[in-house]
């Protein structure tokens, strides 16, 4: 059997300020969704045209009308929403570390990075707005590049 990831999801009281990261610090865009019972977006990595490429499900929780997502999805209370709870990070492939960086920068996102020792590897991490950690992978040969 082989797997790939297919998407993961975020639940946020916040729509907008997550549309906005996954899209301005990601260069995600909004793409179609089906019509749930419940407010949310999904973002795609390339054309909208392939559900494969909706790689981000981000589902809007209203507190004034919880019972479609609740339905749908279960409930969950907005404790649960902040953090990775049990998952550490979501990781994406990337390149053009430095223009990354320059790009974090302008947009006020702050950042770690390290090297993984042995297998040439450079990653950036950085959160979104419910605090779920993201981590960019790049090939460790583009830092000369992003040096300078």
């Amino acid at each position: 059997m082989a797997l790939t990831l297919n998407h993961f999801s975020i639940r946020t009281t916040d729509l907008e300020a997550s549309r906005r990261f996954y899209a301005d610090v990601l260069g995600l865009s909004v793409g179609p969704r089906p019509p749930f019972p419940f407010p949310g977006l999904w973002m795609y990595r390339g054309p909208h045209d392939d559900m494969a490429n909706a790689v981000v499900h981000l589902i809007g929780l209203d507190p004034q009308d919880p019972a479609g997502l609740e339905q749908y999805l279960g409930g969950r209370g907005t404790t649960a929403l902040v953090g990775s709870g049990a998952v550490d990070h979501i990781a994406f492939f990337a390149d053009g570390l430095a223009a990354m960086r320059t790009h974090l920068k302008a947009q006020g996102v702050s950042c770690r990075e390290r090297t993984v020792p042995d297998i040439g590897l450079h990653q950036v991490f950085l959160e979104d707005p419910s605090g779920v950690v993201i981590e960019l992978n790049y090939p460790a040969t583009e830092l000369p590049a992003a040096a300078a």
